[in-house]
Parts: C-alpha cells; sequence; structure tokens
C-alpha cells in the first residue's frame, strides 16, 4: 500500500479547476435523484410501517408526514436523505427501526433500578 501525498493531490485538484475554468477540462458530474413527497407513500409502505412509526422514525411529527404524502409539502434536507435511504435500502432501515424500539417503561425501570442497587453495594 502506497502513502498518500495529499499536497500533492490538493495541487493537482487546483491545476484541475484551473483548466476547467479556462474550459480545457470537462468535470465528472453525478445527478441523485432524491426521493419527493409523492414517494413517501410508496416508502413508507414497502417498510410495512404505519403513519405514527414512520413520522416517528423520520423525526417530524405525523401531521408533517401526513402533508408529505398528501403532497401539500415537500421533504428537505436530511428527512430526504433518509427518504432515499429508506427507498434504496428499506432492508436496512427496517433493521435500523427495529434495533431502535422504544423499551417499555416496565422494562426501563427495572433495568434502572437494578443499576441503581449494583451502584450502591
Amino acid at each position: 500500500m502506497s502513502k498518500r501525498n495529499i499536497g500533492q493531490e490538493i495541487i493537482q485538484g487546483l491545476e484541475e479547476i484551473k483548466a476547467w475554468k479556462r474550459g480545457e477540462l470537462k468535470l465528472k458530474t453525478h445527478t441523485v435523484e432524491m426521493p419527493k413527497a409523492a414517494d413517501v407513500p410508496a416508502i413508507r409502505k414497502e417498510l410495512g410501517l404505519s403513519q405514527p412509526e414512520f413520522a416517528g422514525f423520520m423525526g417530524v411529527s405525523l401531521g408533517t408526514l401526513r402533508n408529505w404524502e398528501q403532497e401539500r409539502r415537500e421533504p428537505h434536507g436530511p428527512a430526504r436523505a433518509l427518504l432515499l435511504v429508506a427507498s434504496k435500502q428499506p432492508a436496512a432501515v427496517r433493521a435500523a427501526f427495529e434495533a431502535a424500539a422504544p423499551v417499555s417503561r416496565k422494562v426501563a425501570y427495572k433495568k434502572r433500578a437494578t443499576h441503581a442497587r449494583r451502584k450502591a453495594a
């Protein structure tokens, strides 16, 4: 494995920018199609989640999710990125959702009580 020369890579990048500005070089571009409000119901249904579950997973209110699904509003920023991941990798998102399932209050209380007893001992 060869060691990278970061300084040389930066200089090369600057030279490429100069060549591009002079019209001598065409830069590679990639376009990523981001999900829109119209895509939200299909993404949610692919995950098998109810509206309240999906809203909670997305970190938005139920009203916001419904506005997306009825195309009254468009998702923006991180929500669109998470929708993109959900549309391309639904199994990974489903696994993350299941791993983050809330713990019941009774179980959480028992864990805190056990931890407190161990700490006191």
